[in-house]
């Protein structure tokens, strides 16, 4: 009888040993930590259009100077390009309110550095470019865009772009549209994919 009785108490105990370790696995692959996918924080960026000839760089910047404040980041200027030159686009990324040096500084080594994870998109509008043709990529991820710097996985990250300005008179608007797509970025993902790092709009001249 003392038998039964400890046989079946030691049943109940394993059971609420099994019962425990159940609760304790589901509550921690709840736990478990995800890629996170916060937007970088930039406050200055700067876009410099190197003609491939030899010439003046065009330089045009957008700030930010109180970060997460009030304040939105402002372009401040046009982008004026000469008839049927061909340039390469660099995007300089920086979070002005880290002290140079310091971590957190330069946003465009983090972009590189996490190129698998971030894709720059670019639209325009007023054919201002003969290469490439259309109006960008935001709209179609298939969409022409002269990408030169690749990630990991050979897929366009978007630091560095080519480009042609129209071989005649044109006016319109060039967007640059910055992607956060930790765990989401393929070959297909386009602007809706992931967080908005940076969003800035130009008016943009050719003559």
């Amino acid at each position: 009888m003392k038998i039964f009785i400890h046989t079946s108490s030691s049943r109940f105990q394993f059971l609420l040993i099994w019962i425990a370790l159940v609760i304790l696995s589901v509550g921690c692959s709840k736990d478990d930590p995800k890629k996170e996918d916060t937007p970088e924080l930039i406050t200055k960026a700067t876009l410099t259009f190197t003609p491939t000839g030899g010439g003046t760089a065009v330089v045009v910047s957008a700030t930010d100077p109180d970060g997460e404040g009030v304040q939105n980041i402002a372009v401040d200027g046009a982008i004026d390009l000469v008839m049927g030159t061909q340039y390469v686009l660099t995007i300089d990324l920086l979070n002005t309110l880290v002290t140079a040096g310091q971590p957190g500084y330069s946003i465009t080594e983090e972009v590189e550095e996490e190129g698998d994870e971030h894709m720059i998109f670019f639209s325009w509008t007023g054919d201002v470019f003969q290469v490439p043709s259309g109006n960008g990529n935001i709209d179609n991820r298939g969409d022409a865009v002269d990408y030169v710097d690749l990630d990991g996985n050979s897929r366009p990250v978007g630091l560095i772009t080519t480009w042609t300005a129209s071989s005649s008179v044109a006016a319109g608007t060039f967007r640059v549209l910055l992607k956060h797509q930790p765990d989401l970025k393929t070959d297909t993902s386009g602007s809706a994919v992931g967080e908005t790092d940076l969003d800035l709009t130009f008016t943009i001249n050719v003559n």
